[in-house]
């Protein structure tokens, strides 16, 4: 998950709970003003073949898109990304470019709910463009998209790996971390505890929403496991 706040701070305190994300709600509302929005459109949502439940995100918080988003700087998920955008790399204000800009990104955006991949707490290499890639230029600022922008608080790529390690391995993230276990893995996950918490994804997301060996029509059966796959999906409930 993503378990910090702070990316803007000179220091990192980990004794402050303050810096820390709320680990009790989707990172789809970390942002409380969020909340709002997700419950109307959960709400206000009707498919009317029956076919699709309601959902609060129509995207998910992991998927193979979203891998290739923060490894693209690294094969072979350089060269899966630009299978997966027609050949070419994708527009440069949508790329992994900064940490700081992706947490802010969550903050703005309900409809953006990528949670972080494991290589955030171990692997210092996929922030840095080491094979020189030509990620071109953000558009507001014309400034080259090269090595990730960190945040202020980290000195390096292994000092900002070692500062998020201990954060996940701090009293505080031990002390809430089955929060978020509830949401992705556990009794939050699905039906009316789900609903409740604002924790509702597109129903092809879950196990066993969709029986694909009954679908007899093979483009159809085909369309759905493309759904299925570039969607994510949901973990099976613990």
């Amino acid at each position: 998950p993503w378990i910090l706040r702070d990316y803007v701070s000179d220091t990192l305190d980990l004794t402050n709970p303050a810096v820390f994300r709320d680990l009790s709600k989707p990172i789809g509302v970390a942002n409380e003003r969020h909340a709002r929005d997700v419950k109307e459109k959960y709400e206000s949502f009707e498919d009317p073949t029956g076919t699709v439940d309601k959902f609060h995100y129509g995207t998910h918080y992991s998927n193979a898109a979203g891998v290739m988003h923060y490894l693209i700087r690294t094969e072979p998920f350089t060269t899966l990304h630009i299978q997966l955008q027609s050949g070419r790399f994708d527009c440069s204000d949508r790329q992994f470019h900064s940490v700081p800009a992706a947490w802010q990104a969550r903050m703005e955006n309900p409809v953006d709910v990528k949670e972080l991949i494991p290589e955030f707490f171990y692997f210092p290499e996929f922030l840095e463009n080491q094979n020189g890639f030509d990620l071109g230029c953000l558009q507001l600022s014309n400034e080259k998209v090269g090595d990730v922008v960190l945040p202020r608080w980290a000195r390096s790529r292994e000092d900002f790996i070692q500062q998020h390690r201990k954060a996940l391995e701090s009293e505080y993230v031990s002390t809430h971390l089955h929060e978020w276990i509830d949401l992705i893995f556990g009794y939050k996950q699905r039906g009316p505890a789900a609903v409740e918490a604002l924790n509702v994804f597109y129903y092809c997301t879950y196990e066993g929403a969709v029986d694909l060996d009954a679908i007899v029509d093979e483009t159809q059966r085909k369309a759905l496991e493309g759904i299925i796959s570039n969607f994510g999906q949901t973990p099976c409930q613990l």
